[in-house]
């Protein structure tokens, strides 16, 4: 094995409990509020959910724990982590690019995350309005937006992408926001913010569902999300979005609970979210504008639409800034460690570099409306920034860095250091040894080319 340098001296956490409570956060965001809501309802409900389920426990939970050993066996950032490891087991130092091309991905979700969170910002806001409104009215539990048609709600996602100032204004007060917090550190910004937020976020996801439940209808939900069409499931496009799905929603976590808690999070708000469609005779394939339109036409169709609707998207702000506070810390550890700068300089440089990429996808909705960055990818001929930079992220560079990731770990990593770095023994080790070094990359493989080649299925 290589030489053995000493790891630098890493930040601590207080507790246990605020360490659980920060990874937590950082794996459930809005990949699982909006963008699980999003592609089951797209991808025929029942299907996707067990096509996701699986990809979790088969191929990504295994990868979280390889990923989860190369950074405590380094103590280093991701790329540190992933070189130090490759020297120690007499390997090139080439086999950091799955920590590269993760680091790339994980900045890349942070520039058009910040964006969507920017929409939430906005109807936190038109929300609150709302409810001010209502209680002056003396009517605190009418439907959301009292008596404005259904028409005029959903035109109110329109007029946002329609002014680039606000959508722009609202991303950069997101970034300002998270840079501020990883800027504090560990103990002053991000552990002081998961543990505050992560209880709320707890507090009113289960509210919610219960009210989903109360008042909506829970049955059909219920039905179409754990009904699957096995035909349906079959399909390349379904399959690649599932995965995508289970790469995007997990990319940042690290360990069975962590992998666990996020896609018990992504049923759960499906099982808030869908009875309240349902309930109104609303469509669930809505897409991308399902918890942007659906949502707040169905809240103002629904008794106590204005108090619920106003909890639902501070709820979503809630995730989302645990996220994007994990996505930034990825890349200014790396920054910190590589060029010697401070913590806050480190934050400010990557928060302008996610702010000025991300205009690229605030401004695909209204300026740059009719640009096409990678027709020649199959699948993406029609993409704006917007949809190229998120399914390019979720479906292509993130499967990537695990598949480059299961043939480090599973065949040339070394394999005593690996083991002992698990935690697991007998048949938990076997199991997991087989998941990495064969089904994984396997499975990864083929469901990036049947995603990006479906002509090839006979």
């Amino acid at each position: 094995m290589a030489g053995n340098t000493a790891a630098p001296e890493q930040a601590r956490w207080s507790s246990k409990a605020a360490f659980v409570l920060a990874a937590t956060g950082s794996a459930v965001g809005l990949g699982n509020l909006w963008r699980f809501p999003t592609e089951a309802g797209s991808n025929g409900g029942g299907a996707f959910v067990l096509l996701y389920v699986l990809c979790v426990v088969l191929i990504a939970l295994p990868l979280l724990l390889a990923e989860s050993l190369i950074g405590r066996h380094g103590q280093r950032s991701t790329i540190g982590s992933a070189v130090y490891l490759a020297r120690q087991s007499g390997a090139s130092p080439a086999w950091s690019l799955l920590a590269i091309v993760g680091l790339i991905a994980n900045t890349a979700i942070l520039t058009f995350y910040c964006v969507v969170a920017g929409w939430v910002i906005y109807f936190v806001g038109t929300s609150a309005a709302d409810l001010i409104g209502a209680m002056g009215a003396g009517e605190p539990l009418r439907g959301a937006y009292g008596a404005q048609p259904v028409e005029q709600i959903q035109q109110m996602m329109p007029a946002l992408f329609a002014n680039p100032y606000l959508l722009v204004g609202l991303q950069l007060a997101f970034v300002v926001v998270t840079v501020w917090i990883v800027a504090r550190g560990v103990k002053g910004g991000i552990e002081m913010a998961a543990t505050w937020l992560m209880p709320a976020f707890f507090f009113l996801l289960i509210g919610i569902t219960i009210y989903a439940a109360i008042i909506g209808d829970f049955a059909a939900a219920v039905t179409f999300l754990f009904t699957p069409d096995f035909e349906r499931a079959l399909q390349p496009g379904v399959l690649s979005a599932a995965l995508g799905q289970a790469f995007f929603s997990l990319s940042l976590g690290g360990g069975a609970m962590i992998a666990f808690a996020d896609t018990g999070v992504a049923i759960i708000a499906g099982l808030a979210i869908f009875p309240i469609v349902f309930s109104v005779g609303m469509e669930p394939n809505a897409g991308p504008t399902l918890m942007f339109q659906t949502l707040p036409s169905a809240f103002h169709a629904m008794p106590g639409g204005a108090i619920v609707g106003l909890l639902f998207f501070v709820l979503a702000l809630f995730a989302a800034l645990t996220s994007s506070v994990s996505l930034l810390e990825i890349s200014v550890s790396w920054v910190k460690e590589k060029f010697g700068v401070s913590r806050g300089k480190a934050a400010i440089g990557i928060g302008v570099l996610v702010f000025l990429i991300g205009l690229l996808s605030a401004l695909s909705f209204n300026v740059l409306a009719d640009q096409r960055p990678i027709p020649f990818i199959p699948g993406f001929e029609n993409a704006t920034w917007f949809d190229a930079i998120d399914g390019v992220t979720g479906k292509l560079l993130l499967p990537l860095s695990g598949l480059i990731t299961a043939i480090f770990i599973g065949w040339v990593a070394d394999r005593k250091l690996v083991d002992a770095e698990t935690g697991l023994s007998g048949g938990g080790l076997a199991a997991w040894r087989f998941l990495i070094a064969w089904l994984c990359p396997l499975a990864v493989f083929a469901i990036l080319v049947i995603g990006l080649f479906p002509q090839l299925l006979p």
